[in-house]
C-alpha cells in the first residue's frame, strides 16, 4: 500500500480507517443490587461467624473487646475462605444468587479463575479499610469497586 500523504487525507483523497476493537459490553450490576446482596451475604454468612467466634472462641463479649484485633482476624478469615469457595464453584455467594448477580472476569466474559477470586476477596477487605474502594461503585457507571478494578471483574446481572 502506497504511503498516504497529509495533504491527500486531509483534502479528503483517501479515507482514514481506525479499526477499533470493540469491548463486549455487559449487563452490569447496579450499585443498589450489589448493596442488597451484600447484606444478604452479611447476615447469612457472617452472623453465624460472628456468633461462633464472640461465644465459642472468645468466650462471650467482653473476651471479645478484650482482644479485638485477633477477634475480627478469627472472622475476616473465614469469612474469605467462605465467600472464596462460594464464587468458586458458582461465582456467585448467597447474596448474588438472591439477586440474579453473577462475577465474571472481564476480559474472558467467563467464571474468573480461582487465584483472581481469591485475589478479589483479599483486596476488597483493603478497600473495606480505605472506604474509598467501595464508594467508587456510586460514581462509575458499570458500578465497579476498587477490588473489581483491580482483579479485572465485574458483577453483571444474570440474564
Amino acid at each position: 500500500m502506497a504511503k498516504q500523504r497529509f495533504r491527500d487525507i486531509k483534502q479528503g483523497k483517501h479515507k482514514v480507517t481506525k479499526e477499533t476493537a470493540t469491548k463486549p459490553t455487559y449487563p452490569y450490576a447496579r450499585a443498589s443490587i450489589k448493596i442488597k446482596a451484600f447484606l444478604t451475604d452479611s447476615f447469612m454468612l457472617m452472623m453465624p461467624i460472628l456468633y461462633i467466634v464472640f461465644y465459642l472462641v472468645m468466650g462471650g463479649r467482653e473476651g471479645f473487646a478484650a482482644q479485638k484485633m485477633l477477634g475480627w482476624i478469627y472472622i475476616i478469615i473465614p469469612l474469605v475462605a467462605a465467600q472464596t469457595m462460594f464464587m468458586i464453584k458458582t461465582a456467585q455467594t448467597p447474596g448474588y444468587r438472591a439477586y440474579d448477580l453473577e462475577i465474571i472476569d472481564e476480559q474472558t466474559g467467563k467464571k474468573p479463575t480461582p487465584f483472581i477470586i481469591l485475589f478479589r476477596n483479599l483486596c476488597a477487605i483493603l478497600s473495606f479499610f480505605s472506604l474509598f474502594g467501595w464508594m467508587m461503585m456510586f460514581f462509575r457507571k458499570d458500578a465497579k469497586t476498587l477490588h473489581d478494578l483491580l482483579s479485572r471483574t465485574a458483577v453483571i446481572q444474570k440474564s
